[in-house]
């Protein structure tokens, strides 16, 4: 059993997913869930709040790239924020910021998601 916890929100068409604890196998299949059924309802623009995850593994890594390819079938976008360096290091590394955007602050990225 893994320390991790989600809570989720809308502002206006954006679901905003503020994540806690380590993103690895369990974490990324519950942010999956939730990714998915918010695609299934329309919604097409999805954040995560990093803010209280400090470690991502290369299983979190992979489960996030199977959210951005549903989002890509639907013309849509995953962004994050509050994103640790370690963390924005290894997205860049493992390529995932080619499909989707680190954004500064949640305000910046409702801004370029509006």
């Amino acid at each position: 059993m893994s320390d991790f916890n989600i809570k989720v929100r809308e502002e206006g068409d954006i679901i905003i997913l503020e994540t806690s604890g380590y993103l690895n196998n369990f974490g990324g299949d519950r942010v999956a869930s939730i990714c998915k059924q918010s695609i299934s309802e329309g919604k097409r623009k999805l954040l995560i709040n990093m803010e209280n995850t400090k470690m991502v593994n290369s299983i979190g890594v992979s489960i996030l790239i199977e959210v951005i390819e549903d989002l890509q079938g639907v013309n849509g976008t995953l962004g994050y924020y509050n994103v640790a360096p370690i963390i924005e290091k290894t997205f860049n590394i493992m390529g995932i910021t080619n499909y989707s955007k680190i954004y500064t602050s949640e305000k910046a990225a409702i801004e370029a998601l509006t």
